[in-house]
């Protein structure tokens, strides 16, 4: 999603996020028990034993759906792993009522095409802290069923985290969300598969490029192997 933390195209701009408990406290479960519910006719999730349950983490999903926003959450969210997320979102997607809402709920954004160095500085942080952090690493929403190129910034900004040799122990996990459409309306089925972790420290060399050149394609495979099998759109989900 980022290219370089030191591209002269790089803008500086304040970015912070947040998680408001009391909106957190009803959006969890209102949407896990009446909205997605509601709306989905099945919902099947697999792969929730290999969310890390402690240290920073790097959520890499595929990107279909603004629901990716609620179906993110719902698989590996507070009501799963007990740990709330964080979301870089592309600077469009956080406008208007949805942009007030996504604020609070711990997203942020950035701007894909110039990105800040500010949302490069606050992921790390937000890493350095042991937080979870979602990161689309295609760079935005695609209505293909294949895997898209990945952006290379989702590999730089852990890489630069776990390098610091401060005890960081970064991991990214991969994730697949399918719809049944393209645009998924009322009675759409999803599947999300999700995929064992990659561990950041076993791609430190002294190449930055080389190493993130190799964990993003790791990641686009890993991604790819999970996201272009045909899912069981038609069993029950599983929460």
């Amino acid at each position: 999603m980022i290219q370089s933390a030191s591209s002269s195209n790089i803008r500086n701009e304040k970015v912070n996020s947040r998680v408001s408990p009391w909106l957190a406290g009803l959006v969890y479960p209102l949407g896990s028990y009446i909205v997605l519910p509601l709306f989905f006719d099945k919902i099947e999730i697999t792969g929730q034993e290999n969310i890390p349950q402690d240290g920073a983490v790097i959520v890499a999903p595929t990107h279909r759906s603004r629901w990716d926003a609620l179906i993110i959450p719902y698989a590996v969210g507070r009501l799963v792993s007990g740990r709330d997320l964080r979301f870089m979102v592309s600077s469009n997607e956080v406008k208007g009522l949805q942009g007030w809402f996504m604020g609070r709920m711990g997203a942020f954004p950035v701007d894909t095409e110039k990105p800040g160095i500010d949302s490069l500085r606050h992921s790390a942080e937000l890493l350095r802290e042991e937080e979870m952090l979602v990161i689309f690493p295609e760079g935005g929403i695609f209505r293909e069923t294949k895997v898209q190129n990945l952006k290379r910034g989702t590999a730089l900004i852990a890489l630069g985290v776990e390098s610091e040799a401060v005890g960081n122990q970064v991991k990214i996990l991969p994730v697949s969300v399918k719809y049944s459409q393209s645009y998924p309306s009322w009675g759409a089925k999803v599947n999300v598969d999700i995929g064992l972790p990659l561990n950041v420290e076993e791609y430190i060399t002294n190449s930055l490029r080389q190493s993130s050149q190799k964990l993003t394609k790791d990641l686009y495979y890993r991604l790819k192997e999970l996201h272009e099998t045909e899912p069981e759109l038609a069993q029950s989900h599983s929460a």
